[in-house]
């Protein structure tokens, strides 16, 4: 305790505390860590605060939410990161909620956010919490797997400048600049007027996809004298089912013959060569804040986002000057009452579907099924209208006899099968012969980085869909207010609260099911078609209830929450939590919860209407009836005769939302007064899960009924009927060595269980089995003793076991296990309000793919300088 003597009340005095060292025990080395989320909640909620984002290793923040427990971090590209929790990963993560102070951060038209892409700078970021599992009651529908709940840096509590200034590989270029300021005004006697500004600009390359494996389904490996459908490789994919002559029919039809022939592929085109790989990212944020009261403060934030990185959907997409609009305004009495409104603005852009470019640009050079009628005339008519390849396979030597006691069926799984993979090579010769002929005189090849490919790759992602291209037109928007009021009586807490959202779709019929089609007669008596388009638009209301009561002290703490949700296209549906922390010590807690969500269908669910290709990917509110199955299909078109008999038929019916109910209990201890553990464990009960269901729409002949004339595949979105189960546990300790350093490590179990269930409408897991994270964190190590320079570092390692991740067709497949090591040391100059930086997210360069159809990634080492001068 120390006194001092006051002599001039004019002069202002300054009060530094000083450390107790008797204090840095438990409460100062481990409590202060924990956010108020943590410390209070029935649920998971794992937390990266303010000293946690400068000590990471990982590139940026967000990166470093991928080493928390229980936590699924994937890199889609250098720019688009995904966070989930308990399963059910995804590329486009519908299952998890991502606000920044409140605010759905999510893009309108697809329903999720870009991961931090269009989200908040690095520099504003005060803390992030993510609290895993069903959270509907407490945070609406859109958290039905968890929720990443960023808050920023208010202007009252953190006031002057900061700046960082970041270099790497692959040109990585980072630049930062957060000013915030507080100030009396109105004649108060206290700061009632804030404001701050931050600025963001970040440019690199990124990770290439560059996997030329075969599709994970191909029936044909890299051997095939036929080439093969490549991973990233896009325009060699069978549109029209004409290129597969490997059956018996084929091979014993006469005068000529496809034998040989087997199955082949048009050449396509490199995603190296299609999409931007020059990655850019703008973020800005202007906020003005006022203190009505000191206790009332009413907000506006403006956020704007743009810049061109790669996302994977069911196709790779190039978003390219990509744009995201944001106004919010609040007011707000700290645990009394908030009422929030924003709306959000996208803009596409000049974004474009990489895959879909491909196939545009091989139909613009000629039309896919012209283009195998060529070939395979080629290979089958005797010259001088082809080579007649078939019959010289049919005569080449060693060729199996038919007559040889077996059925012909027996003949063309064995015997003929055998001599194809004996003259593999010559028929590959062959192959490559016809696609010469093909390439120079029927449909001039267009080369990679020739003038004409430059020329035709523009024609093509400069129009829209509507117009034939492969760009694509989105200018959606949200409407949401919301709103809180929080009574406290003497015997409990009560929060009553409700919202309302309006999302306007606007895709010009290129994304959603716009367009409408107007019949008439012309001034010449001819029929026409006008085409117009409809305006979609879909409203959602909730409202809930929460009751929080505590006893014994604090010993006890019980939360009952009960919330309804009311989508226009959907019955009202109930989401309701229950809870109960029990605090058995200051250093020991135990918790339970049950919990409840549910997921409204997405826009897309609802109202696509998208042409990957390969199929047409179609919203389903009405419904859909007499599809064919895929596997019926294959049937009917393999018999020597065609028999419509043997198609299976089916309907489907419409969307509905899903539904979640969990239970989840855990245990908190703080042992030793330097450890602190975290385990639960949650067990999940799935109904009406969304997924898609693949059929053909087929037309037939009426002169012949029996064949088909033509067909349309179809992916419809559709709800799984059966019960899925999934659970999981969910380890996490740190050990505080010494004040300065840091033993930490997790460890995450998640397992789903179908239930005996094969139907492919449940979606993929894409979950890793097993994963734990281990790391060491050094602060504050003095280097000189005159000096307040100060020296920090950190590590983590990583480990995820290999699983299978399915997306679309033609990203369906095996990711490897695979671990990864971040490290980095810092050095801190107090008196230059300056912080040194170097280090390495995947230090070892350990390549690897983290989704399937994704590219390779590596390690990214850079330098920063950070000043905070607050």
């Amino acid at each position: 305790k120390e006194t001092m003597e006051v002599t001039d009340l004019r002069s202002g005095i300054t009060v530094k505390l000083s450390e107790d060292k008797e204090m840095l025990g438990e409460v100062s080395v481990i409590e202060q860590r924990l956010s108020q989320k943590q410390r209070e909640s029935a649920l998971t909620v794992e937390a990266l605060d303010n000293l946690a984002i400068k000590e990471t290793p990982a590139a940026n923040f967000y990166e470093a939410l991928g080493n928390l427990k229980g936590v699924d971090l994937t890199s889609a590209s250098i720019g688009f990161k995904i966070i989930n929790t308990r399963g059910f990963n995804s590329t486009s993560p519908v299952r998890c909620l991502q606000i920044i102070d409140g605010v759905d951060n999510q893009a309108p038209g697809l329903n999720f956010s870009l991961g931090n892409f269009l989200g908040a700078s690095e520099l504003d970021v005060q803390n992030v919490d993510i609290i895993a599992g069903a959270s509907t009651a407490f945070y609406g529908p859109g958290a039905f797997n968890g929720v990443i709940s960023m808050t920023t840096k208010n202007p009252f509590d953190y006031q002057g400048i900061s700046a960082s200034v970041k270099i790497g590989e692959r040109a990585l270029t980072e630049t930062a600049v957060r000013y915030a300021e507080a100030f009396k005004a109105f004649d108060r006697d206290y700061d009632n007027v804030a404001f701050k500004i931050n600025l963001f600009y970040l440019t690199a390359n990124d990770w290439e996809a560059t996997n030329y494996d075969p599709v994970d389904d191909s029936p044909v490996g890299r051997d095939n004298p036929g080439r093969y459908d490549a991973i990233n490789v896009y325009g060699d994919e069978d549109l029209t089912g004409g290129n597969d002559f490997n059956n018996v029919n084929n091979v014993l039809d006469q005068p000529t013959s496809y034998a040989g022939l087997g199955i082949f592929y048009r050449p396509g085109y490199r995603e190296e060569d299609i999409v931007d790989y020059n990655s850019r990212n703008l973020k800005t944020n202007l906020g003005a804040f006022f203190r009505l009261t000191e206790e009332i403060e009413l907000s506006y934030n403006f956020n704007y986002g743009t810049g061109t990185t790669v996302y994977q959907g069911e196709n790779r997409f190039s978003l390219k000057d990509i744009q995201f609009y944001q106004h919010v305004v609040e007011l707000e009495k700290k645990d009394h009452f908030f009422i929030k409104a924003y709306k959000t603005l996208e803009d596409a852009g000049n974004s474009y579907d990489a895959v879909l470019t491909a196939f545009k640009m091989n139909e613009t050079v000629a039309p896919s099924a012209e283009w195998y009628r060529q070939y395979t005339a080629l290979w089958r008519n005797k010259p001088p209208q082809g080579y007649g390849m078939g019959n010289k396979f049919l005569a080449i030597a060693g060729y199996p006899d038919t007559a040889n006691g077996q059925s012909i069926d027996e003949w063309f799984t064995t015997d003929y099968q055998d001599t194809l993979a004996k003259y593999n090579n010559l028929l590959t010769m062959w192959h490559d012969s016809v696609l010469d002929v093909i390439n120079e005189f029927s449909f001039p090849t267009v080369e990679a980085g020739s003038p004409e490919y430059d020329s035709l790759l523009n024609y093509v992602t400069s129009r829209t869909f509507t117009e034939g291209g492969s760009r694509f037109y989105d200018r959606s928007a949200l409407y949401h207010i919301m709103g809180e009021y929080q009574f406290n009586p003497s015997w409990a807490t009560v929060k009553v609260g409700g919202n309302y959202r309006l999302y306007l779709p606007d895709s010009r019929g290129n994304i959603f099911d716009e367009l409408v089609f107007t019949p008439g007669i012309d001034s010449n008596g001819l029929p026409t078609t006008d085409t117009s388009f409809r305006k979609i638009r879909n409203s959602e209301f909730g409202a809930y209830v929460g009751l929080e009561k505590k006893f014994l002290g604090e010993q006890f703490i019980t939360n009952l929450t009960i919330r309804m949700d009311k989508n226009q296209n959907f019955d009202y549906l109930f989401s309701p939590a229950v809870s109960v922390v029990y605090n058995i010590d200051s250093r020991n807690t135990l918790r339970a919860s049950f919990g409840s969500a549910i997921r409204n269908p997405t826009l897309q669910d609802q109202y696509l209407r998208y042409n990957v290709g390969r199929a047409i990917l179609l919203g389903n509110l009405n419904g859909y009836d007499s599809l064919v199955t895929l596997e019926s299909f294959d049937f009917y078109r393999n018999q020597e005769t065609l028999l419509k008999d043997n198609l299976s038929f089916f309907n489907v019916d419409p969307i509905e939302p899903e539904r979640v109910r969990t239970i989840e209990v855990g245990y908190r201890a703080s042992l030793f007064k330097r450890m602190f553990i975290d385990v639960n464990y949650y067990h999940n009960w799935y109904t009406n899960f969304i997924g898609y269901q693949f059929g053909l729409d087929l037309t037939f002949s009426e002169i012949a009924p029996n064949r088909f004339q033509s067909l349309q595949a179809y992916r419809v979105a559709a709800n799984a009927k059966e019960l899925v189960t999934s659970q999981g546990i969910n380890l996490g300790a740190n050990y505080y060595l010494t004040d300065e350093l840091t033993l930490n490590g997790n460890y995450s179990f998640n397992q789903l269980d179908l239930r005996g269930s094969d139907n492919p409408i449940i979606p993929a897991f894409n979950t890793p089995r097993n994963k734990f994270n281990l790391g060491i964190t050094g602060r504050g190590y003095k280097l000189f003793k005159n000096r307040d320079h100060k020296l920090g570092f950190a590590v983590t390692y990583k480990w995820v076991e290999g699983f299978r991740f399915e997306g679309s067709p033609q990203f369906t497949g095996f990711i490897n296990s695979y671990g990864l090591t971040d490290a980095q040391v810092s050095y801190a100059v107090p008196k230059l309000y300056t912080t040194f930086k170097l280090g390495a997210s995947n230090i070892l360069d350990n390549q690897v793919y983290q989704v399937y159809g994704g590219p390779s990634v590596g390690r990214l080492a850079y330098f920063s300088i950070l000043f905070e001068k607050f």
